[in-house]
């Protein structure tokens, strides 16, 4: 197991190193795509996903496509015309809280917005390997997928990525972080 972790870990990384300078051309091309990030009802309702500060304002949550591979997307809070990190954190809760993290280090909550204005939490409630599930819940009780939707209709689930098996993956700007978000093709059981 430890060696195909490592072998996809050096495949990626030479992919990122070596391909990257002989795409670059094309990537500047290539014209952005965002996507939006909502949580999905059974109903077929899309509840809006939003970065919400101290103060309550909010702001949107999107899916960045910067080429023509769609398969890993960054997910981004648009906070007053800056892009910031969107993690999973760490924490003592029953589930990990998913959050924006400012350059100070401040941290924004990342919720669902139901059609009456109800604020719901939007965290990682499962892990399946390195990935971890992230659902919008309403009442601790009932759970909607969170995904990222092109401008034509592809949609990708949201999930965790865990790179490492400890329990901090990373710190920004002082606050620890369990997994980075990114959208990802669906898998279909």
């Amino acid at each position: 197991m430890k060696q195909s972790i490592l072998i996809c870990l050096s495949v990626t990384m030479c992919f990122n190193f070596g391909i990257t300078q002989i795409n670059k051309a094309e990537n500047d091309k290539f014209k952005e795509v965002i996507w939006h990030v909502k949580a999905f009802k059974p109903e077929m309702k899309y509840l809006k996903i939003k970065a919400i500060d101290k103060k309550g304002k909010m702001y949107d949550v999107k899916a960045i496509q910067n080429s023509e591979q769609t398969s890993l997307l960054d997910v981004k809070a648009f906070v007053k015309g800056k892009r910031l990190a969107v993690k999973m954190l760490v924490g003592d809760e029953r589930y990990y809280p998913v959050k924006a993290i400012d350059e100070e280090g401040n941290i924004l909550g990342i919720k669902a917005i139901t059609e009456d204005g109800i604020v719901l939490p939007v965290k990682g409630v499962s892990k399946s390997g390195n990935i971890v599930h992230i659902r919008a819940i309403y009442e601790n009780m009932v759970f909607y997928n969170v995904v990222a939707i092109s401008p034509d209709g592809t949609t990708n689930a949201v999930k965790g990525i865990k790179m490492n098996p400890e329990n901090v993956e990373t710190t920004i700007h002082g606050i620890e972080v369990f997994a980075h978000i990114k959208s990802i093709p669906q898998v279909i059981y």
